[in-house]
């Protein structure tokens, strides 16, 4: 999901940076600001900090599996090279 205070943060600080003749439009330019942001946001297939650690704990533990496998296989195949000859 994505951090709605953050968004709001980011919406206020480009209002503030509108000119100061259009300091009267401001809350309307903040909210439009805002409901950008959200759409534009919304529509990237982003995840959460928290879903991205757990992929990446899942993807650590299958590589550190990979590996085990890799040096079981070499074993086997370095004894099975030895006991054909």
């Amino acid at each position: 999901m994505i951090d709605l205070k953050a968004i709001d943060d980011l919406a206020r600080r480009l209002s503030d940076m509108v000119p100061p003749n259009v300091k009267a439009a401001q809350a309307d330019l903040e909210n439009n600001f805002r409901a950008a942001l959200q759409t534009g946001l919304g529509k990237l297939d982003l995840v959460t900090r928290e879903e991205f650690e757990v992929q990446r704990a899942v993807l650590l533990r299958t590589r550190e599996k990979l590996e085990a496998l890799e040096k079981t296989v070499a074993e086997l195949e370095a004894a099975r090279g030895t006991s054909d000859t």
